[in-house]
């Protein structure tokens, strides 16, 4: 099976099973509402690069659309823009056009910023 979620990271050794095996089942149920909002982000002209934060723990960062706990997940998503990632220094202002050059299509891909304990990642997603 083709693992949407292949990072170099994931190449490393690891103990015990992905966190990210339980972020694509979640997934599964959470692209519909992603996939709404980041219209919406486009549509409304906020940002031409949605990006959603998943993450386990809390995060300031973007604001909260779909919450592990009151879904009974093990994911929480949280909606943002590249303009609010560059303004934060998550991605130096010098590294932007980088970004947006390899920003796959909004309407075909859910742009994750994956945070685990080992760190932090950029994956794209597809909606199908």
């Amino acid at each position: 099976m083709n693992n949407p979620f292949s990072t170099e990271e994931e190449q490393q050794p690891r103990k015990g099973p992905s966190p990210l095996i339980s972020l694509e089942s979640d997934l599964k149920i959470y692209k519909e509402p992603i996939r709404e909002v980041a219209e919406e982000i486009l549509r409304e002209q906020l940002s031409r690069y949605p990006i959603f934060v998943a993450h386990q723990h809390e995060v300031k960062l973007g604001e909260l659309i779909l919450d592990k706990d009151e879904l009974k997940t093990s994911w929480s998503i949280q909606a943002s823009t590249l303009e609010e990632f560059v303004e934060k220094g998550i991605i130096q202002r010098e590294r932007q056009e980088l970004f947006e050059n390899n920003f796959k299509d909004p309407k075909q891909f859910i742009c994750l910023f994956v945070i685990v304990p080992e760190g932090a990642n950029f994956v794209f997603y597809p909606y199908k």
